[in-house]
Parts: C-alpha cells; sequence; structure tokens
C-alpha cells in the first residue's frame, strides 16, 4: 500500500475549508481510494455512480441525499451533471449538517459545471498518479518507464504493467469516453493518440495530424482538446512576454502519463526505451509532469520565440516566476538560450534538472538540480 498521506491532508484542509469539494483525476489514478480511507464505502453516505444501486438510490436526489449528515461521497459524478443544482441547494442550508467530497474523470465540463453551479463554495483538487515524492528516488526508473498509474506501476512484471495499459487506453476510447457523451469513433480517437505521442514534447500544429488523418483542423483540435479534457493530454500554454521578439504562440502538448505514452510509441522495456527517439522527449515530460504534481505554483507555462530562445516550463507562484530546463545530461551548463531568458523574462531562478547526483550552481539564479530532488519532502525552490 502507497501511502499517499500530503493528498489525503490536502483534501482534510479543503473539507475543512469549503462545503463542497471536488477531486478531479483521471480514471484509476487512485481517486476512489483516496476517498475509501475518509469514509468507507459500506456507508450510506457514499454513492458510486457506476453502481446501478447508487444509481438507483438517486433517482430522487434531494429525498436521497437531504436527510445524510457529516461527510458524503458521489463518485464518478460526471455520470449525473443534474446532481449540481442540488448540491448547491444543499450547501446553502444554514444548519450545513453534511459536507460533499466529489469524484470525477473528466475535468473540463465537471470543473465549469462546478464553477457556475456551485460558485463560492467549492474547492478543486487535481490529482495524478504516483510521483516521485510519494515513492522515493529508488523508483525512479520504473515509475519514469510505467507511469504512475497504481495498477500499471505495481504489476508484477513489465510485460503485466503494459498489458494492463494496453487495456487502459481500450476501456477509455470504447467505454468511458462514450459513457460521458463524446460522440467519435474510437478508432479514430485511437489513431489521433498514438499520432499525438509521436509529438509529445512538441509545440501543437493542427495542420499535420489532420492531412494525416484525412479531417480539418478543427475536428483534431476536438480530438485535441476531448483527450485533456479526460486528463490524459496536457497542454502548456506560452508565456508571453512583452517583448519584440517573435514568440510561440500555440501549445505545448504532453501525454501525461509516460507509461502510456511509452505503450503508444510501442516501447516494451526500458532498455528499448533508452535507445529510442523519443527518449529524451519522454524524459523531459515526465519530469514536467512530475513537477507540476508536486510544485506549489498559481499558473504554468513554457516560453519559446522564433529564433531559438525558450524555457521548458515556467512557474508562476504569487509574484514570482521560476524556469525549469530539463537536460538530460551529464553536467549541464549555462546556455545562451538560459541566458536569454533570465534577462528578457526576469526570471526570479531558473532550476536545470538533470539526471545526476550533485546539486551546484551554474551561475546566478541558476542551479543544477538532480531529478532524485524532486523526490524530497523539502519544495524545489525553497
Amino acid at each position: 500500500m502507497i501511502s499517499r498521506i500530503k493528498i489525503l491532508d490536502h483534501l482534510k484542509a479543503a473539507l475543512a475549508r469549503h462545503r463542497i469539494v471536488v477531486l478531479v483525476g483521471p480514471r484509476q489514478c487512485g481517486k476512489t481510494t483516496l476517498a475509501r480511507e475518509l469514509l468507507s464505502e459500506e456507508s450510506i453516505n457514499y454513492f458510486d455512480l457506476e453502481d446501478p444501486v447508487s444509481l438507483a438510490r438517486l433517482d430522487e436526489p434531494m429525498t436521497a441525499l437531504r436527510p445524510l449528515k457529516g461527510l458524503v461521497v458521489i463518485d464518478e459524478v460526471q455520470r449525473r451533471p443534474d446532481l449540481f443544482p442540488v448540491l448547491r441547494v444543499l450547501a446553502d442550508r444554514r444548519s450545513l449538517p453534511s459536507r460533499f467530497l466529489i469524484l470525477g474523470s473528466a475535468s473540463g465540463d465537471l470543473l465549469r459545471q462546478s464553477s457556475e453551479s456551485l460558485a463560492g463554495r467549492v474547492e478543486s483538487v487535481t490529482i495524478g498518479g504516483f510521483t516521485l515524492r510519494e515513492l522515493g528516488d529508488d523508483a525512479e526508473e520504473r515509475l519514469w518507464f510505467r507511469g504512475g498509474f497504481p495498477l500499471s506501476h505495481l504489476a508484477s512484471t513489465d510485460q503485466e504493467s503494459g498489458h494492463w495499459r494496453k487495456a487502459f487506453i481500450a476501456t477509455l476510447l470504447e467505454r468511458d469516453l462514450p459513457q460521458w457523451g463524446v460522440r467519435v469513433p474510437a478508432v479514430a480517437l485511437q489513431r489521433f493518440w498514438a499520432m499525438l505521442a509521436h509529438y509529445h514534447g512538441q509545440t501543437w500544429n493542427a495542420a499535420e495530424p489532420a492531412r494525416a488523418l484525412g479531417v480539418n483542423e478543427s475536428t483534431t483540435r476536438r480530438y485535441l482538446d476531448l483527450l485533456t479534457d479526460a486528463l490524459m493530454v496536457r497542454q502548456v500554454q506560452p508565456y508571453h512576454a512583452n517583448l519584440r521578439k517573435r514568440q510561440v504562440k500555440a501549445p505545448k502538448v504532453y501525454v501525461r502519463d509516460s507509461g502510456l505514452l511509452h505503450q503508444l510509441l510501442g516501447i516494451e522495456s526500458f532498455d528499448k526505451l533508452m535507445i529510442h527517439p523519443k527518449v529524451g522527449a519522454s524524459w523531459e515530460g515526465f519530469v514536467i509532469e512530475q513537477i507540476l504534481l508536486t510544485e506549489p505554483h498559481d499558473e504554468s507555462f513554457f516560453w519559446a520565440t522564433h529564433q531559438g530562445a525558450e524555457v521548458d516550463l515556467i512557474l508562476r507562484r504569487g509574484g514570482d516566476l521560476l524556469g525549469i530546463e530539463c537536460k538530460r545530461a551529464d553536467a549541464p551548463r549555462l546556455t545562451p538560450s538560459m541566458r536569454i531568458a533570465l534577462e528578457d523574462l526576469g526570471l526570479n531562478y531558473l532550476a536545470v534538472i538533470y539526471p545526476g547526483t550533485r546539486r551546484y550552481p551554474i551561475a546566478e539564479r541558476v542551479e543544477a538540480v538532480p531529478l532524485h530532488a524532486l523526490a524530497e519532502a523539502d519544495p524545489l525552490f525553497g
């Protein structure tokens, strides 16, 4: 059993602050396991909307939910968006006999619906699979290759892990997305997703996949947004500074889970990953996902100019801008691109993440940071 104490503490604090908390994460990432640590699934206050019994109990939602006291958990809430107005009414009761933890696997519509229906009453918490901080640096190689989904990471062999990931992709496309109202053929989405894996870590250009798939650009943008809302793909938006230089305006795209990326690319073992052309892009995406899941921040971006300067990731934390460069090198050094980013963007600090063992300064406000530092309890940026 992998302890996820930090997320549990975050959930408890959020429930103390707000009447309703939305826990969002991809399918099979461990949301239900976390919720069951707060409330037993045998409790009358637990509703799993994939369970016909729970669905039947909520045929009359106000009648079912109004008498309940204490914590109430509603799992897979995206199956019943009509519950949000009911939750608003229940959350506005003066006596406040209950608080609600609602779990969902589709971020875009779910967060929009909750923010519109429950404004001022709700806090959202987004999680992913396991992180280095939860597993420790000894798990680095396995976590990178297999990804963070619990059943993939904990499988007895790499082969079993691959079978699980293959089945996960098929189930998501053939069952889950149609249940959420997506009307796109599973075959078309799988072809697009596999193609997107080859663009992992690159600036998004809708024209190329559109030509390859024989569809228009708006269709590929829709496919991209569908996979983003399902928390399978991350779009990192560009940062725009007030400069005369021409800056990249399109987002970068990443398959969020490195294990799913490797499955889509047909990489069957860690040894094959090491010689694959996408090994560098895979490592960059893995590092970026670990940072975004564990480092506190208000917003995240990347930055690039058409002249070649770029920063892989920028975190805004209050009034500070913190830069991250991912360098799969033995001893990273200051590059012209880093120097330009420091000067043009006014970065407070630039961390160069690399797979070494020693933390050392590269220049003023620039530090080489080994990947295993992400497993430590102290914040990366202090």
